[in-house]
């Protein structure tokens, strides 16, 4: 999940495979909903129909589902970052390099969702584990993913402040950002 979020966040092309419409919609949407609060502004197509699996080949990033009898197609596509959900592998071609986060970061994710997705680990090792760990719900457990994902961007982005630029020459002042700070 964090190469395919790093690969949303660094623009590159991405394509979901699965036997299961229902599953390309929700993996697609769920890669959409970890970006929040960015917005992702390149294509964007849940589920692609057959005819138009020419687009895969578009020189733009995009987020894309295709059904899986059609996973013979997608074999030439050399830049492209393919997710296959019912075997459960992200296969990154040798000529894509995806940046992943920084490296405090990047452990600190890591725990935070192996936290989240498996909580007996954090008791797994002691000598008199607590008696009772109670299960968290599914909606509960989709607020914990995102509250991992909401915390790692505001240490990606604290201290943007201080690359912003108030331009006054203007009847109405101006903000740019100034991307050498």
């Amino acid at each position: 999940v964090l190469y395919l979020f790093c690969a949303a966040l660094t623009e590159h092309k991405i394509l979901f495979l699965s036997s299961s419409y229902q599953r390309l919609t929700d993996a697609c949407r769920a890669l959409l909903a970890l970006m929040f609060p960015l917005k992702y502004s390149f294509t964007y197509v849940p589920i692609l129909p057959a005819q138009l699996l020419e687009v895969l080949s578009t020189p733009t990033p995009f987020i894309i589902g295709v059904h899986s009898i059609f996973q013979s197609e997608t074999q030439e596509l050399l830049d492209v970052v393919i997710a296959d959900l019912d075997g459960g592998t992200v296969n990154v071609p040798e000529c894509v390099h995806i940046s992943l986060l920084p490296e405090p970061l990047l452990q600190q994710t890591r725990e935070a969702l192996s936290m989240v997705l498996d909580p007996e680990l954090e008791v797994a090792d002691l000598a008199f584990p607590p008696s009772t760990i109670s299960a968290a719900s599914l909606k509960m457990q989709d607020k914990e993913i995102r509250a991992v994902f909401l915390r790692l961007f505001a240490q990606l982005l604290q201290g943007y402040r201080w690359c912003l630029h108030i331009i006054r020459i203007h009847p109405e002042p101006v903000i740019r950002f100034h991307k050498v700070r």
